[in-house]
């Protein structure tokens, strides 16, 4: 019963985007480009193309991985022209790179949110920034994966004068030192550097996260990679205060 639901999940996915395609496309000329006026036939709305080309290269990122698709692909599943793409993007990197800063701008959003300022007190929002973490790998996987491929190549990618994916993960680990500096000021651990912190709790919400979405950690719905976390969370913390934990 589970894989019918989900099995009807990605058809009634992939129709919808095949519809937008058919609106999109309209009866654009075969080489991809806009329609001529004068011979009757009808151009795609950019703005709405890029936009269906980069939930399509999401839903590919999200089956296949990071590097299991093309621009090719995402046009076909969009329902227009092969060349149609490269009006908005150079190559598949800078689709790759689109995704990437996108799922980084939603990912900051939920991460503040869970912050709240560090309200009511810094441990309880940071630990909730944790939940919103693999929250958000699971709930969004073709963003997550996208997000965490070779920096350099998402880099060179973006615009000139853009925000790149690196860029915007760095404001990611900001928010996180922001985070990590008040926990240490709260335990009045002033002398400890919470960019080490913040860096441990990155790595540690990443390996949690990417075990949960590999299906590697055995509990229901991902709970084991919550429990891990929040125990590494607090371990991470003792150290911080002089705690050595015994391995």
């Amino acid at each position: 019963m589970l894989q019918l639901v989900f099995f009807r999940r990605k058809s009634l996915k992939i129709n919808v985007i095949n519809n937008l395609g058919d609106t999109l496309n309209g009866s654009a000329a075969d080489d991809g480009g806009e329609g001529d006026n004068a011979t009757g036939r009808r151009g795609y709305h950019h703005g709405r193309l890029k936009d269906a080309l980069i939930e399509a290269a999401r839903d590919l990122i999200e089956q296949r991985g990071p590097q299991g698709f093309s621009l090719t692909e995402a046009a076909r599943l969009v329902g227009v022209t092969p060349a149609a793409p490269y009006r908005h993007f150079s190559d598949r990197d800078a689709l790759m790179g689109e995704v990437a800063r996108r799922g980084f701008e939603l990912f900051n959003d939920r991460l503040r949110q869970a912050w709240n300022e560090g309200r009511p007190e810094a441990e309880t929002a940071f630990s909730r920034m944790g939940r919103a973490y693999l929250d958000f790998a699971r709930q969004e996987p073709g963003y997550y994966r996208s997000m965490f491929t070779r920096a350099p190549e998402l880099d060179a990618s973006c615009p000139p004068g853009g925000v790149g994916p690196p860029v915007a993960a760095a404001q990611s680990f900001a928010l996180l030192n922001e985070a990590a500096g008040a926990v240490l000021r709260a335990r009045r651990r002033s002398g400890c550097d919470p960019a080490h912190l913040a860096l441990q709790v990155w790595a540690l919400s990443h390996g949690a996260a990417t075990l949960m979405l590999g299906g590697y950690l055995p509990g229901a719905g991902g709970s084991d990679a919550y429990s891990l976390l929040e125990s590494g969370l607090r371990t991470l913390v003792r150290v911080d205060d002089g705690f050595t934990p015994q391995i």
